[in-house]
């Protein structure tokens, strides 16, 4: 295998070998298909003036070719790199790269870029090999599908807590000294009676905040002393499970870890429930907790918050685990607390 510069004569092997590759990788759909003439009358323009290779194999036939250029002082832009299928991992595109980068040094480039799409897969690991990574992604959606979540009514979260004792009296106490101390203007709290050893305890600013809710949360395992849990549905999308024991979370769950921004491979592991934990601590069946409460990189890869919500309630012996302050006037016998 030999890899030379190429020259406006070999424009007609570079054509062929582009054409190969515009068939293999679907456009992408944000652009639509690729304009030939465009994107010939470009690849003529590098082969007469900018930095061009090609790969010719024993038999002196063009397998591969690589045309970069020059995009601003110090900056170049790798813009394609292909290598037909038959000659592939043999090392063709690493040497073509290699070149590349000799003719980048020589003209002063210290810094380049290029493009693939999301799709080619094969091209994103052999980049990500040599020691480029993501700077910028595009992200892309169509009209309908957006218009159609942001017609959507303003996505909503609730939520409730369930303490392991049977004292309601001290539960009451706790939340008639706590839930003031919240801001946001609570207008009335509810304790559901003793079910299967909880109490639940519903509130309407922790319904409208989820950050409230996981300060009552904590407040409540702290002063009670008990195990304390917390399940919330989050924007209509997300599910979270935290248990608390004397105000110290033991194990936290989101369904989808990095919804709200990526995270340290280290933090998305720990919003992963922890079967045995919540086992121990609830008397869930561990192997029920696994299937329940998995994790997906979007919403749209897991079946609905409120769903899995109601199963994983119900696996830990939780009634009234799937409503909120909202709704929890259904919950028969509830104690109400009111407030101005």
């Amino acid at each position: 295998m030999t890899v030379r510069r190429a020259t406006a004569a070999d424009f007609g092997a570079i054509a062929g070998l582009w054409r190969e590759f515009d068939h293999e990788i679907p456009p992408p759909t944000h652009e639509g298909p690729a304009d030939p003439d465009k994107e010939l009358a470009e690849i003529a323009e590098i082969l007469e003036a900018e930095i061009a290779f090609v790969a010719l194999d024993d038999d002196l036939k063009p397998v591969g070719f690589a045309l970069a250029r020059e995009r601003a002082p110090g900056f170049g832009t790798l813009t394609d790199l292909f290598v037909d299928r038959e000659d592939r991992r043999s090392g063709v595109g690493t040497e073509l790269m290699r070149e590349v980068l000799t003719a980048f040094r020589e003209r002063g480039i210290e810094q380049l870029d290029l493009e693939v799409v999301a799709s080619n897969a094969g091209a994103r690991s052999l980049y990500a090999r040599w020691g480029l990574r993501d700077e910028v992604v595009i992200m892309t959606g169509s009209i309908e599908d957006l218009e159609a979540r942001l017609g959507r009514q303003e996505a909503s979260s609730f939520g409730s807590i369930h303490i392991q004792t049977d004292n309601v009296s001290a539960v009451e106490l706790a939340v008639r000294q706590f839930v003031p101390r919240l801001p946001g203007g609570s207008r009335g709290s509810l304790l559901a009676p003793p079910r299967n050893g909880w109490i639940g305890v519903y509130d309407d600013v922790c319904d409208r905040n989820p950050d409230m809710l996981r300060r009552l949360a904590r407040e409540l395992s702290d002063r009670m002393g008990s195990v304390t849990l917390l399940l919330g549905v989050e924007r209509d999308e997300l599910l979270r499970m935290i248990l608390f024991e004397r105000g110290r979370i033991v194990d936290e769950y989101l369904s989808v870890p990095e919804f709200y921004g990526p995270l340290p491979p280290g933090d998305v592991v720990g919003l992963a429930a922890n079967p045995r934990v919540v086992s121990r601590l609830t008397g869930a069946d561990s192997e029920t907790v696994r299937r329940i409460a998995v994790t997906a990189s979007t919403p749209a890869d897991l079946p609905p918050a409120r769903e899995l919500l109601v199963e994983l309630a119900g696996a830990m012996g939780i009634a009234g685990g799937e409503h909120g302050f909202g709704d929890a006037p259904e919950i028969s016998d509830a104690l109400r607390i009111e407030r101005g």
